[in-house]
């Protein structure tokens, strides 16, 4: 838990005045689709998560007057080797399936969907959108 939510809270603790100073700003955090509706057997990470967007809303609201924008992605079941769809079904036959089968696009996200979501928030074109837990989740959250 510290790691998700203490080390959110302390990164944001040490940019906040760089980018006082600079006048502007964008932080991303990371949080999850367990953030915004929790998961089961995962307690801890869900709390975790669900800090990590609480720390996010409230640091946007107490910035944004300084321009600096705070939001965070929360991410759905996404292939890396880290969520290996074909490794899952090695240690239990057909259980990428069944986590599958609950995301409305019946598929998981490739790291590059993430990858673009991130980039636009960090962006200008993104320049009014601040204190959101935007979901990457094929309609999971919907």
């Amino acid at each position: 838990m510290s790691v998700n939510s203490s080390g959110v809270f302390y990164c944001i603790k040490t940019q906040i005045p760089i980018m006082l100073k600079q006048g502007k700003g964008v932080i991303l955090n990371t949080s999850s689709i367990a953030g915004i509706r929790g998961l089961p057997n995962a307690i801890a990470y869900s709390a975790s998560k669900h800090a990590v967007i609480g720390i996010t809303k409230t640091a946007a609201i107490e910035y944004a007057k300084n321009n600096i924008r705070v939001n965070a992605l929360c991410p759905v079941f996404t292939i890396t080797p880290m969520f290996d769809p074909e490794s899952m079904d090695k240690l239990k036959e057909g259980i990428s399936e069944k986590i599958k089968a609950n995301v409305p696009m019946k598929r998981f996200a490739n790291v590059m969907e993430q990858v673009n979501t991130m980039l636009w928030l960090c962006s200008d074109e993104a320049s009014f959108i601040t204190g959101q837990a935007i979901s990457v989740d094929g309609g999971l959250t919907a």
